[in-house]
């Protein structure tokens, strides 16, 4: 419960079912807790719509260095496609062996869209990025070295592991960054300009054309990853009174929901259940229309 530490994205899905057996099958999850969303919760999202609607809750089958990641029963959004509008954009999770996922996942369940590789200019990790039925992207990195750049990158302790950054597509780089600093009490890391191929492929840019990103951090403790959205990404679609579609909420421990210097969805209430540990909980919207519930690690 370090403030700042990812504990939970949660994926909204049209198809829960195949979702569901998808997590179970292919990336070796277990379900810790399982219902259907009551109605305070569903408010405090902000998708009242949503109320009734089935959800589960996973952890790695076996072992694990902690976090989860939660299905929600949604919708099907027509207009969204993955990678091409603001907001969360993907998931960053640590994997024991990237090469032997690859080579294993079902591919009418995960449709791969980039294969193992080492990234240029970065030695510490091999990633390859899949895409989930709901069009939920995940990033699937194993950690070589677990230093880069004054950040401390966590080595997966099962075959599929915590998100450790979640990747958040920016309207405006600069205003984002300014809110999870000012508002959330994160702390401004490293900012890299290269060629993003998944943002490239996703706009038909050229291969070389450049994507600026800045990460955010608490001490060596990476949060998120903010990358510059091209001017032709939209803000994403989604049905009226629900969560958006595919990567929808991230869930971050804070310090002090006191401290907080942005209006709740709806006020801090405790929660009980394996995430939120009978702590006060509240969500609030960034400005590339995030969503973050914050745990207080109190």
């Amino acid at each position: 419960m370090q403030h700042g530490a990812i504990l939970c994205g949660t994926v909204n899905t049209p198809v829960f079912d195949l979702s569901l057996g998808d997590y179970l099958a292919e990336l070796s999850m277990r379900v810790v807790a399982e219902g259907r969303v009551p109605p305070d919760l569903a408010r405090s999202w902000g998708a009242p719509a949503q109320v009734g609607c089935r959800f589960a809750l996973l952890a790695p089958r076996e072992g694990g260095s902690g976090g989860f990641l939660r299905l929600v029963e949604g919708s099907r959004v027509e207009g969204y496609r993955p990678l091409a509008s603001h907001g969360w954009a993907a998931f960053e999770m640590t994997v024991r062996d990237a090469f032997a996922l690859h080579a294993r996942i079902d591919r009418s369940a995960f449709r791969v869209l980039g294969a193992p590789r080492l990234v240029p200019g970065f030695t510490n990790f091999i990633p390859f990025q899949v895409e989930g039925r709901a069009g939920e992207v995940l990033y699937l990195n194993t950690v070589l070295e677990s230093r880069m750049t004054g950040l401390a990158l966590p080595v997966a302790e099962a075959e599929v592991d915590r998100m450790f950054i979640a990747v958040l597509a920016a309207a405006d780089r600069a205003a984002t960054l300014a809110f999870h600093v000012e508002a959330l009490g994160f702390e401004e890391g490293e900012t890299f300009t290269f060629p993003y191929s998944m943002i490239n492929q996703s706009f038909g840019l050229p291969e070389d054309h450049p994507t600026t990103l800045t990460m955010t951090r608490v001490g060596e403790m990476p949060a998120s990853e903010i990358d510059q959205y091209p001017e032709a990404a939209t803000f994403r679609p989604r049905s009226p009174g629900e969560l958006p579609p595919g990567n929808a909420l991230l869930t971050f421990a804070h310090r002090n929901l006191d401290e907080v210097q942005a209006p709740f969805l709806e006020p801090p209430v405790v929660r009980e259940g394996p995430l939120y540990g009978g702590r006060r909980v509240a969500t609030v919207i960034g400005p590339s229309e995030e969503r973050m519930e914050l745990v207080e690690c109190a």
